[in-house]
């Protein structure tokens, strides 16, 4: 019987762990075998669970392994046929009416990592209730003797069923974007799936509103490219020079499960999660005549609250994790939601991030507007003024981040800042609210071994030294 040391935790985003320390066959048995009687022990197992995976390294192999065990569980499993976006995989949880999913995936981070996303009925992100009692199951598991059935046996025996709910997930999408306008249009798209898994399904749902699609790093590469598999500024350099060189209306990317994605503009300009959360919420309700809230965390820019407040509605503020988004778009009936990171979700779709969708909707705002994405942000904040984030990642050891943790959250220190003070909230990390209306947030990460340091301000320059000042305070 093999002891286990290394304790499975949830982060913001799941079960993330590198690769051949803790993400190992015997750590996937187990957290899988934990799942097994949790559902048991819930009255479900019978209904089954479905399994997909991304392109990373092992991740089509820890399906089948995750798979083994629930059906010598007695589980019946359907394993998507492909490696398969994330939010196709939620949107098949809620499609078949399951009580769980998983996909194997670790998102955007390392090619070196990976991970398990647990999904719960309708095709939700595992709330902290659910992965706090999952944790609970693994404790007891970790010594647990493992009963797996083989795979190829599981599949003559129709304990394991192969599916491909592609189509309709493409299809849900279609009926929901206005892809009479898109062929009208006639636009040129640049897609970007950073290596991962979103080609087919956006390149498709694009191509069938007629747009000109091009793509570039559609390949499968475990390494994705010697880059993070995270569409940001840094990373969407070969994106930026397409776009521009072939004169595309729009580029389009997304990280390694699809479940966020990054924008450049027709102009070469990366556009910023901030900004095409303001950009979808305004076309929504102004453009849609959606009525409803937005809701963002507390590392997410503000002026969706100065936007909200300019259509007569309001935005409301949860801590980082993007369950806690999924959450409160529920209480509230939300027209959207989302995070300074790309991740977004909108009402009526799944409750999950859902990078294909998030861009469907862009290139229907540009087909719809006959403008450029450019320009309606440009009247947006002619109308509200503009704001400028700065962001600081640090890495940590144990002893820096129990330092930081007395010094902010136990003593409830702060640097001396050069714009004055208003508030400071504790509600997820340490938020420093200011009076000229910026604020500036610092918390550790949820899925990587990083402190985190935003700050939004009426100027970069602004944003950047407060940034400063709390990482030399904080001495990171």
């Amino acid at each position: 019987m093999i002891s286990i040391m290394n304790p499975i935790k949830f982060g913001t985003g799941g079960w993330r762990a590198i690769i051949g320390d803790e993400f190992t066959r015997r750590h996937v048995q187990v957290f899988t075998y934990a799942l097994c009687q949790k559902m048991k022990d819930e009255g479900v197992l019978n209904r089954g669970v479905i399994i997909g995976y991304d392109r990373r390294f092992l991740s089509d192999i820890a399906a089948h392994w995750a798979a083994e065990v629930f059906a010598a569980a007695g589980c019946p499993v359907r394993i998507v046929k492909h490696a398969a976006p994330t939010p196709l995989i939620m949107f098949a949880v809620k499609l078949f009416d399951l009580h769980y999913g998983l996909a194997i995936t670790a998102s955007h981070n390392p090619a070196i990592w990976n991970g398990i996303k647990l999904f719960t009925r309708g095709g939700r992100d595992a709330d902290e209730k659910q992965t706090a009692m999952m944790e609970k199951y693994i404790d007891k598991a970790y010594n647990a003797e493992i009963p797996i059935v083989d795979y190829q046996e599981g599949l003559k025996r129709g304990q394991i069923s192969v599916i491909d709910p592609l189509n309709s997930y493409i299809d849900s999408i279609l009926t929901a974007i206005d892809t009479e306008a898109i062929r009208n249009a006639e636009l040129n798209v640049v897609l970007d799936p950073m290596f991962g898994v979103s080609k087919t399904s956006l390149q498709t749902i694009l191509m069938t509103a007629r747009c000109n699609v091009d793509v570039i790093h559609e390949r499968r590469d475990t390494l994705f490219g010697g880059r993070m598999p995270s569409p940001s500024s840094g990373t969407l350099d070969a994106l930026k020079t397409f776009v521009v060189e072939n004169e595309a209306d729009i580029g389009i990317a997304t990280d390694g499960d699809a479940d966020r994605l990054g924008v450049i503009d027709e102009k070469g300009r990366f556009l910023h999660p901030n900004e095409i959360l303001v950009l979808l919420y305004y076309y929504l309700v102004k453009y849609k005549g959606w009525k409803g809230p937005v809701v963002r965390n507390l590392a997410t820019t503000h002026l969706l609250d100065r936007v909200a407040e300019h259509l007569g509605e309001v935005c409301y503020e949860v801590p980082v994790g993007f369950k806690h988004i999924s959450s409160k778009m529920l209480e509230t009936d939300a027209v959207i939601g989302g995070e300074s990171s790309g991740g977004l979700t909108v009402r009526g779709h799944i409750a999950g991030k859902d990078g294909i969708y998030a861009a469907s909707l862009l290139v229907e705002m540009m087909a719809v507007t006959g403008r450029k994405l450019s320009v309606i942000y440009k009247e947006i904040t002619d109308m509200l003024g503009e704001v400028y984030m700065a962001e600081k990642d640090y890495k940590f050891n144990a002893d820096v981040k129990s330092s930081v943790v007395k010094l902010l959250m136990a003593d409830k220190k702060l640097p001396m800042f050069d714009v004055e003070v208003e508030r400071v909230s504790y509600m997820d990390g340490c938020k420093v609210f200011f009076k000229n209306g910026g604020w500036l947030i610092a918390r550790f990460s949820g899925t990587e071994p990083l402190i985190r340091i935003f700050c939004e301000m009426p100027s970069i320059e602004l944003a950047d030294r407060q940034c400063n000042l709390m990482k030399e305070f904080l001495g990171v």
